[in-house]
């Protein structure tokens, strides 16, 4: 079955937004935009990235059940409109989505049959340090919460439809987009 969810996920800093953001001039995709109740970063903006909202707006959201899945991370909510999902569905639109992986396996449980799941994976932990370091958005504290995190994620690779190493970008590009051939 043609796949319509295209899901991007890696631990922070293992390259899913630089490979979505590839796919995205290569296919015919739409970037599926989550809510966070986190700061915006410089360059970013309200509905491009990420809508952008209260953590009271949050709550309301989680008990309206308006969320597919949703997370705190780093002291931080996201979460993945329903609303969003169903309207791309309906109208037969493909969505790729760069999210954490536990979003990632959530997804994949309330739309398994329209779902690919892609993980990519640091070459080692080290590296997936440097990555976080060289980035300069994190503090010391966040780093270590990051990489820590990274490893219990990493655990959760094999329940990915495909794992991909993520060591030389235009390797993984090439990987990425014939997996994506193949499946939509």
């Amino acid at each position: 079955m043609e796949k319509s969810l295209i899901i991007i996920a890696s631990p922070s800093g293992g390259g899913k937004s630089t490979v979505a953001k590839h796919l995205l001039k290569v296919f015919t995709l739409e970037f599926s935009i989550s809510a966070t109740t986190r700061t915006k970063r410089p360059g970013e903006e309200h509905g491009r990235e990420y809508y952008f909202i209260s953590n009271d707006e949050f709550k309301h959201k989680i008990e309206n059940e308006e969320f597919v899945e949703y997370e705190e991370i780093f002291g931080n909510q996201y979460g993945t409109l329903k609303s969003e999902i169903d309207k791309a569905l309906l109208n037969n639109r493909k969505l790729i989505f760069d999210i954490d992986v536990y979003g990632a396996l959530s997804l994949k449980m309330f739309y398994p049959e329209h779902t690919l799941l892609i993980f990519l994976s640091p070459p080692n932990i080290d590296l997936l340090e440097e990555r976080l370091r060289n980035r300069n958005t994190e503090s010391e504290e966040q780093i270590q919460a990051r990489i820590s995190r990274a490893k219990m994620e990493m655990e959760k690779a094999p329940n990915f439809d495909y794992v991909i190493v993520n060591d030389v970008l235009e390797e993984t590009l090439k990987k990425v987009e014939s997996i994506i051939r193949k499946n939509i």
